[in-house]
């Protein structure tokens, strides 16, 4: 009657190795590291980094206690562990002065962070410590400014391209076009000209106002944005950094981030838990944007220091040299659908790019015109471009072509990365980074848990006085469900913030509800007469189906704060959740496995020690 087979046996027993196995690392505590990582696209942070972060280390006899290269997808970064603070924070300032020789244009980011001690074997089976929220361990903090003259200027460069094309192709001669701040000036021989281009753009045009302007014997043609339209540039940039912000914090793998507008010009970004906090600074502030340019057909690369041709601009390509491209955009990097590594027909590494309708309908009337020139992608970053390759036009594209001319598969890779993250629709300047360090999270940590400790304690003493040996089952089955909880926010790897803390406490109050009503149950059929073993069977048969209805409706008010909340409550949705499905395990399935362990192997049981049962009779 009271008796589990074998296998629910070694299903508490497997379930209880593993919940021991996997909330074991959240028991050993961080140590204090640097953290080195490629502060630029065309800078590696390889095993040859490593050696050299070794010997600068040796050399000025700062001792650590561990020194590791990781490789997250094509990007890698050097991790340092030291014994204390003191230690970690010379060791910082050396390698950021001795890693980059321009302090004003660094080539790597040199960050605090702190590492587990977890041991190796259990991180060979991705068992790690459950990741804490901002307001427990800390996190990275940013407030990005929208550079709004920047999304304007971007919006006029790009009208320009679109402008001379349109003007081309209802043949419309004139004599340039000029790019101001918000602003576009066509200079015309005639006013018949000016006039024609006018009534042309005043249709295709419409975000600008048109006016002909007579300038000597020559005639200009100014168009400026409507106030209606400068508005529309400067939100739509704001919205399309955001989309572009995330795209990137999906790379971190950051959970329940935080990433949100701010006033008219300001982005909010919060990613609780990160504990690469170098990489999250690299990709979240990584200004740039990305351009598409035709380069010189004569000299597409000079010398650092030589004379480029006129009218041509010159971006930084490698250590010592310098690209040369024309001033005209053919595509910027928010016309990127998709970027992926790959081969060309000759077996050679390329990356195969897909545009939107729009830069496929540009693509394809600038490679007609310029088949076997070279076209270059330049990196816009704090207002320096930095050449990441120049390629030669092969055929006409329209919206799906390749880029040839990486040297190797890994470069190939990487240069698909960086256009998948996209670029921004303008640039962006961090003018607020926050970390929140471990001691307020600390304390924070200290309280929650304390408070779970003592509730605990609490609990444990009540359960075991008033019902005695079953109040012992409930209070081991309600360490198991903690354990259990614990040991799946670390498997899924879920943010743990003080509200989970909060549902922790409030599954710890539910499972203990369930061991009371089995509790009470049985001492019901006591009292009605039953024999302790009809008693313990009936008792727990009865509690069971109010303990599942009871948790099923609390499981799906938890559902729906999951579904539709966001933040801090959608934290506690998560812990509350587990913590229902874990206590329905530890206080029915793990609670009875004790009581017919104890009280299944006697055939006849005089008593249950299940503390004072009130008969009738006695009144």
């Amino acid at each position: 009657m009271n008796r589990y087979p074998l296998w629910k046996y070694l299903v508490i027993i497997i379930a209880l190795l593993i919940g021991g196995l996997y909330s074991l690392p959240n028991f050993y505590g961080e140590a204090p590291a640097v953290q080195v990582s490629s502060a630029k696209p065309t800078i590696k942070v390889d095993l040859a980094t490593q050696s050299r972060v070794e010997k600068i280390l040796a050399d000025a006899s700062i001792d650590n206690t561990g020194i590791f290269f990781e490789a997250a997808g094509n990007v890698g970064s050097i991790k340092i562990r030291f014994n204390n603070t003191d230690i970690q924070l010379r060791a910082r300032d050396l390698l950021q002065q001795k890693l980059n020789a321009d302090q004003n244009d660094p080539n790597y980011t040199v960050a605090l962070n702190l590492l587990s001690n977890t041991p190796g074997w259990l991180n060979a089976i991705n068992a790690l410590p459950m990741p804490l929220g901002l307001d427990l361990r800390g996190g990275v903090y940013f407030l990005l400014q929208v550079d709004m003259k920047g999304a304007v200027q971007k919006k006029v460069t790009s009208l320009a391209t679109d402008i001379r094309s349109q003007l081309r192709d209802k043949s419309i001669r004139h004599q340039g076009i000029d790019r101001g701040v918000d602003s576009i000036t066509i200079n015309f021989g005639s006013a018949d000209e000016a006039e024609a281009a006018r009534s042309l753009l005043n249709t295709s045009q419409p975000d600008l106002t048109w006016l002909v302007k007579a300038n000597g014997s020559a005639t200009k043609l100014l168009g400026e944005f409507k106030p209606k339209a400068l508005k529309d540039i400067q939100d739509n940039a704001v919205k399309q950094n955001i989309i572009t912000l995330n795209k990137r914090v999906n790379e971190l793998a950051v959970k329940e981030p935080v990433i949100q507008q701010q006033g008219a010009e300001r982005i909010v970004v919060q990613l609780p838990g990160v504990q690469d906090t170098a990489r999250a600074k690299d990709i979240i502030g990584r200004t740039a944007t990305l351009e598409s340019r035709l380069a010189d057909p004569l000299v597409s690369t000079i010398g650092v220091g030589e004379t480029p041709p006129p009218g041509m601009d010159t971006f930084r390509f490698g250590e010592n040299r310098l690209g040369v491209f024309k001033k005209s955009v053919i595509f910027s990097g928010d016309r990127i659908t998709d970027a992926s590594a790959g081969f060309d027909q000759n077996q050679r590494p390329a990356v195969n790019i897909s545009l939107d309708a729009a830069g496929g309908r540009v693509m394809q009337e600038v490679t007609r015109e310029n088949i076997g020139k070279p076209m270059g992608m330049i990196l816009f970053e704090k207002g320096k471009g930095e050449v990441l390759t120049i390629a030669t036009i092969q055929g006409e594209f329209g919206s799906k072509f390749q880029i040839t001319g990486q040297p190797t598969t890994e470069s190939a890779n990487d240069l698909a990365l960086l256009l998948r993250a996209g670029s921004l629709a303008a640039p962006m300047e961090i003018i607020e980074e926050r970390t929140i360090g471990p001691s307020l999270g600390a304390e924070n940590i200290e309280k929650g848990f304390k408070s779970l400790l003592i509730g605990f304690t609490a609990i444990a003493i009540f359960m075991m006085v008033y019902y005695m040996l079953f109040g012992t089952f409930s209070v081991v089955a309600l360490a198991v469900n903690l354990l259990l909880l614990i040991s799946v926010l670390s498997m899924l790897q879920a943010t743990l913030t003080l509200p989970g803390i909060a549902a922790m406490a409030l599954a710890l109050g539910m499972a203990i509800d369930s061991n009371v009503l089995i509790n009470e149950r049985i001492r019901e059929e006591l009292r009605n007469g039953s024999s302790p073993q009809t008693a313990i069977a009936i008792g727990f048969d009865k509690a069971w189906a109010t303990i599942l209805d009871s948790n099923v409706t609390t499981l799906i008010a938890g559902l729906a704060l999951l579904a539709f909340g966001s933040g801090p409550i959608k934290g506690f949705a998560v812990v509350h959740c587990l913590g229902i499905l874990t206590s329905m395990f530890s206080a029915v399935f793990f609670s009875r496995g004790l009581v017919n362990l104890w009280y299944g192997r006697h055939k006849k049981i005089q008593k249950l020690a299940i503390g004072q049962v009130w008969r009738p009779q006695e009144k």
